[in-house]
């Protein structure tokens, strides 16, 4: 299908609507993870629904430094992409449409949760995010408006921004798109030359890497639950075959794993990659709990985030992985 191209709010306001509308917001530079969640949205919005792709580079969102003149900027290829994913429109105003008189001088903040991580090391990022989000949501008038979870700090201050201030809008957090390598979809992969490539590999690596610790750290604890803590247990796992490492899966997991075994598994691999050549720079590797960004202890239980920021070359990327603690269900 062909994506119809509106510059203003009043066009887009003038659209009959006939059933729910489904908003996807970008900074353009459109790629397979924009595909998954236009795609998604075509699917929540259904065949009677509208499906609106927002495109605009958000000054506010940038910091002194970062690379807002640098910003890919591929309209006509991104209308294309829209409609071929499923879009109705595109949305695609200029700075005085979202900005009439310039800069805004009132914005929302982000509070605390803005703050850390990607706000620590970008000040004011969040609150230039929220207040673009916010007018975007006024300008559009969704009934559900679509995220990806690649940004899971981004997603995490939407939907409690959404939920504060009562904005009358269902938020849709859509799993991160990968490369067949494992790195996560994102505009700014373009800049990477094929070496910062390479090195770029260790954040998705790293969060496998902590993942997997955690898995087989679940899997320890199951087994340990399934006999008990005696000698019996022991010779029962011997009897099936297992290591005597197995056998002493018990001590392993109540001593060895968690939060920390998880943080430690995922810093190695960015370690190696600090030596390798490009080197990678960290920014951060955190394991936090979603509800505030705040890092999770060694008690923690429920849902968290492992997340990693690191610069390689001139180009900055983000990366994350959920994991669950303590349950011993899929521990991805």
């Amino acid at each position: 299908m062909t994506a119809t191209l509106l510059r203003t709010a009043a066009d887009l306001h003038a659209r009959a609507r006939t059933g729910r509308r489904a908003v996807v917001m970008t900074m353009g530079a459109l790629h397979e993870g924009h595909a998954t969640l236009i795609r998604t949205a075509r699917k929540i919005a259904g065949p009677d629904g509208e499906v609106v792709v927002t495109v605009f580079v958000n000054p506010l969102q940038f910091g002194a430094g970062e690379d807002l003149d640098r910003y890919p900027r591929t309209l006509d290829a991104d209308v294309e992409l829209a409609g071929r994913s499923g879009a109705d429109a595109v949305f695609a105003p200029s700075v005085d449409e979202v900005y009439p008189g310039g800069e805004p001088q009132v914005r929302i903040s982000a509070g605390p949760m803005g703050d850390r991580l990607e706000g620590a090391a970008r000040p004011g990022h969040f609150d230039g995010m929220l207040t673009v989000v916010a007018k975007l949501l006024h300008l559009t008038r969704p009934d559900v408006a679509l995220y990806g979870q690649k940004d899971a700090q981004q997603l995490a201050l939407i939907r409690r921004m959404v939920r504060d201030l009562n904005f009358g809008v269902e938020i849709v957090g859509v799993p991160t798109v990968r490369e067949e390598d494992g790195l996560a979809l994102s505009s700014r992969n373009r800049y990477l030359s094929p070496a910062e490539r390479r090195t770029a590999l260790a954040l998705s690596q790293a969060l496998f890497a902590g993942r997997d610790r955690h898995a087989a750290q679940e899997a320890l604890r199951a087994r340990a639950r399934e006999v008990p803590a005696t000698r019996a247990r022991a010779e029962a796992l011997s009897a099936i075959g297992e290591s005597r490492a197995a056998a002493d899966a018990h001590a392993v997991a109540t001593t060895a794993g968690g939060p920390a075994a998880v943080r430690a598994a995922a810093r190695l691999v960015l370690d190696e990659a600090a030596r390798l050549d490009p080197p990678l720079r960290l920014d951060y590797l955190a394991l936090v709990d979603p509800a505030d960004f705040t890092e999770i202890g060694d008690d923690f239980t429920g849902e968290a985030v492992l997340a990693v920021a690191a610069r390689v070359g001139t180009t900055r990327l983000i990366d994350n992985l959920p994991l669950t603690f303590g349950t011993l269900g899929d521990a991805s």
